[in-house]
């Protein structure tokens, strides 16, 4: 499987009391720095025992040195992503409270690459002929979407609000569509489960809604399941890439030949999994820098400084 999309550097805070408001600090004992974004459903599904791609820009920054020894270290091919002379990974500020997450995210301008980015996904693609692939909706992807075997879709955070229509032609080609309760009702539009499952079901693409520590529910044209088993009791530290990593475990099982609903139960263990660390997935050690404990090294603050400031060399 390969999963297309942008990598993140994180700066993850554990529960704070609340968030801050302008003029305001609040301290929290916990804080890691993990890595994002696309590497996430991918990590898990190495995890799993796949074998699992990124296809994403890589560049001269500190997030993407920290993804690329990620990748390394879990088994991740990075073959299918580009190499820049430019700054590539967002930076994101998790902020952890009251059971949610709050972000504060940056993106490099010359890493929004657009179209032309969704153009060398299908160059990819055409190369590579993954029997899987995993990817969020959005403008450009539809042509994409035609000539994948298979693809996992998810949507990222926010993008129910808008480009609805769009979202709606993604999932239609899709094979399978996860999205999170809330995301499905505001989708759909509806203040209910039953109803929202019903109003997706008319998409025509079998649906794995994930509901936390509710499990899942399956809906295909067989009827609706709902999947607990997997889930586990865990300490809930933070959310983020939760859902990243069940699609990822999910992909890997169907890899193995099994039933989507077996599948779920899979992917419910590894969302169960990854809410008990801080980050998407989890706290990484950098070379050369430790991230251990609760205090980021001095030499890590000066390196993520040096990149807000330095100018972008020309791209590659």
């Amino acid at each position: 499987m390969i999963s297309f999309g942008s990598v993140f550097l994180e700066l993850v805070f554990g529960p704070v009391p609340e968030l801050p408001r302008p003029g305001e600090e609040v301290f929290t004992d916990e804080f890691a720095v993990s890595c994002g974004g696309a590497v996430s459903s991918a990590s898990a599904a190495a995890s799993a025992g796949a074998r699992a791609g990124l296809c994403t820009v890589l560049g001269d920054d500190l997030g993407s040195r920290v993804v690329m020894e990620h990748c390394a270290r879990v088994g991740v091919d990075l073959s299918p992503s580009l190499r820049a002379r430019h700054r590539t990974a967002g930076i994101t500020v998790v902020l952890n409270f009251d059971g949610d997450r709050a972000f504060v995210s940056h993106m490099p301008p010359q890493a929004r690459r657009g179209q032309p980015e969704i153009d060398r996904w299908r160059a990819v693609l055409r190369r590579t002929r993954p029997r899987w692939c995993y990817l969020h909706a959005s403008r450009g992807v539809p042509g994409l979407l035609r000539e994948a075997r298979q693809i996992a879709l998810d949507i990222s955070l926010g993008d129910e609000r808008r480009d609805r229509d769009v979202l709606i032609d993604c999932i239609r080609l899709a094979d399978v569509f996860v999205p999170n309760e809330d995301e499905i009702l505001r989708l759909t539009g509806t203040d209910a489960i039953g109803p929202a499952v019903a109003a997706a079901a008319a998409w025509g693409t079998p649906l794995v809604v994930k509901r936390g520590a509710a499990g899942a529910l399956v809906v295909s044209p067989d009827g609706v399941t709902e999947v607990t088993e997997g889930v586990r009791r865990v300490k809930v530290r933070d959310l983020t890439g939760a859902g990243d990593a069940f699609a990822g475990a999910m992909i890997a099982a169907l890899l193995r030949g099994a039933a989507l609903a077996d599948a779920v139960v899979a992917a419910n263990a590894a969302g169960s999994e990854a809410v008990g660390w801080l980050g998407a997935v989890g706290e990484v050690e950098v070379a050369g820098i430790s991230t251990a404990g609760q205090t980021l090294g001095a030499k890590f603050i000066d390196q993520v400084a040096a990149a807000a400031r330095e100018e972008p060399p020309n791209e590659a």
